[in-house]
C-alpha cells in the first residue's frame, strides 16, 4: 500500500454530470484518475477546502456521530478496480479494536480529508489505473525519457507536506519542503 493524495477535480468530457479525481502517489509521481459524481465532487471539495456549512452534512454528521461513541477514522484503503469500478475500505477504530467497513471511494475520500488520516492505495490499483505523463503504467515503458520526468503537481506537494506535518513526520515533510522549495526556486 502507498500514500496517495486527491488533489485535482475537473468535469468529466464521456458523462454529463460525472467528475474525474485525481489521485497523485507523490513517490512516483502516477496520478490514478477515479470518476465521480457531482454531489461526490462537491462534497470532496468541501471537505478539501475546509469549508464550513451552516448545518453539517451527511459526512460531518457520520465523523460527529463515531467520535460521539468514541470511534476515530484510521485509514482509508482503495484496495481493488475492477471494470473501472473502485473498491475501498474505512477502518474504524475504538482505541482497541478496528473495524473495516466496505465504502463507496468518493466517501471513503471524504471522510479521510475530514478526519485527517491517511489515504491508501494498493500498488495493483496504481499500476492497473494508473497514469504518467499522459499514459497508462502499461504503456509507461514505452514513453519517452521526457515522461519520465514528469513531476507531482506542486499543489499536491504542499498538500502532502501538511498532511506529513500534522501526522508529525517530519523526516518526511523535511524531504517534502526541500522539494517544494526546489520547484519554487526555478
Amino acid at each position: 500500500m502507498k500514500e496517495v493524495v486527491p488533489y485535482l477535480i475537473q468535469e468529466g468530457m464521456s458523462q454529463s454530470g460525472s467528475y474525474i479525481l485525481m489521485v497523485l502517489e507523490p513517490e512516483s509521481g502516477i496520478q490514478v484518475p477515479i470518476i465521480i459524481g457531482q454531489q461526490e465532487a462537491q462534497s470532496i471539495v468541501l471537505a478539501k477546502e475546509r469549508v464550513e456549512t451552516k448545518r453539517p452534512l451527511t459526512h460531518e454528521l457520520m465523523l460527529k456521530v463515531m467520535e460521539g461513541f468514541g470511534l476515530s477514522v484510521k485509514m482509508v484503503s482503495i484496495d481493488k478496480v475492477v471494470e473501472g469500478l473502485f473498491y475501498s475500505t474505512l477502518h474504524v477504530s475504538d482505541g482497541f479494536n478496528t473495524q473495516r467497513f466496505d465504502c463507496r471511494t468518493s466517501d471513503a475520500i471524504v471522510l479521510a480529508l475530514q478526519s485527517g488520516c491517511q489515504i491508501m492505495m494498493s500498488q495493483a490499483v496504481i499500476e492497473e489505473a494508473g497514469v504518467k505523463g499522459g499514459t497508462t503504467t502499461g504503456e509507461r515503458n514505452q514513453a519517452s525519457p521526457a515522461d519520465d520526468e514528469q513531476e507531482p503537481p506542486l499543489q499536491a506537494l504542499e498538500e502532502e507536506l501538511r498532511r506529513c506535518e500534522e501526522r508529525e513526520e517530519y523526516e518526511k515533510a523535511a524531504e517534502l519542503q526541500r522539494k517544494i522549495d526546489a520547484r519554487k526556486r526555478r
